[in-house]
């Protein structure tokens, strides 16, 4: 997101990449590369595809525990402040109301979370091409 919209935000740290998000993010990536190297690996050295995969799955189950940590404190306040509700009756939001859907909208146009996409489909489409080269073609 443009940094000028962000600025009065009171997500601004996360858009602007706190340290925790990198920790995390990092996390991610790194389970991401080591589970789609398994599928080389298992033809080179198959204790180092098992290797792989412990790191991968495991980093993937600490990823997903805070992905999923962060998703329900937003939605305990989602239903705090009854914004479902409110969006469907059509009612009047309050200024507090309004700062947390500028949070929400400012933390989900996070460059990490593309950067993170793009990892995702792209080393799983290598993955993918290796796999069936060392499978069918070798």
């Amino acid at each position: 997101m443009n940094d000028k919209r962000c600025i009065g935000c009171s997500e601004y740290k996360n858009c602007k990449d706190s340290f925790t998000s990198w920790i995390f993010f990092i996390i991610g990536i790194i389970a991401t590369v080591a589970i789609r190297v398994v599928t080389v690996l298992i033809h080179m050295d198959p204790l180092a595809a098992k290797v792989a995969w412990y790191i991968g799955v495991g980093g993937f189950f600490i990823f997903f525990i805070y992905k999923f940590r962060v998703s329900q404190a937003r939605v305990k306040i989602i239903v705090e402040k009854n914004l479902v509700d409110k969006i469907n009756h059509k009612e009047q939001f309050t200024g507090d109301d309004y700062n947390f859907i500028g949070q929400l909208l400012c933390s989900i146009s996070s460059r990490k979370e593309r950067i993170n996409y793009f990892f995702i489909f792209g080393l799983s489409a290598l993955a993918l091409l290796l796999a069936l080269y060392m499978d069918f073609f070798k």
